[in-house]
């Protein structure tokens, strides 16, 4: 009787093994608008209760498009929905490197994060008319790169940011730059 009970229970865990799927996973923390490579991902095998819930999920066996990105972030171990991942965006945008007031910069803001930028009128238009007036110049676009000081003997008063801004939007870009220069600049995280 025990070793038929224990034979009974060996088949059994043998054939549940067989329900594990392998999925990808995230090796790593991934931010929103990164490309995927190889080494971006691990094979995790999961089991579903549900053929629906293995179908949200990209399998290790499906073939993968050549190029991956990410539209919201991933935790590392975290595994890749099929719903967080688009095409490539089009390569419209250019880098544009600013330094904004440490202050006017949401704290937790990293590579990959969403923002709008806004830019303060000229103080000298802002007397005139009597009132203090900002402009939203830059809507969700991508920070491409937002690099923390870390000597202890730099200066922390500003912080670089690298945005991707389309490349058509001209006026919008001329305003960033020109305020740039003038700690006009606000960045307003979107979450």
């Amino acid at each position: 009787m025990l070793v038929t009970g224990s034979v009974v229970a060996g088949a059994r865990i043998l054939s549940g093994a067989d329900d594990m799927t392998p999925v990808w996973s995230a090796s790593g923390d991934l931010v929103a608008g990164q490309t995927l490579t190889a080494g971006d991902l691990r094979a995790t095998r999961v089991r579903f209760d549900e053929g629906a819930d293995r179908e949200r999920y990209l399998e290790v066996d499906d073939e993968l498009p050549a190029a991956l990105t990410l539209t919201r972030p991933l935790s590392a171990g975290e595994l890749v929905p099929a719903a967080a991942l688009g095409e490539e965006p089009a390569d419209d945008t250019v880098a544009v490197s600013i330094a904004v007031a440490a202050e006017h910069v949401p704290t937790d803001l990293v590579r990959g994060s969403r923002v709008d930028v806004w830019v303060l009128a000229d103080r000298t238009l802002a007397q005139r008319r009597g009132r203090s007036d900002a402009e939203l110049v830059l809507s969700d676009i991508v920070v491409l790169d937002a690099p923390v000081v870390t000597d202890a003997f730099a200066s922390a008063t500003s912080r670089q940011l690298v945005l991707a801004v389309p490349g058509a939007d001209e006026e919008s870009l001329g305003a960033l730059l020109a305020a740039s220069g003038d700690d006009r600049v606000r960045v307003v995280g979107r979450g």
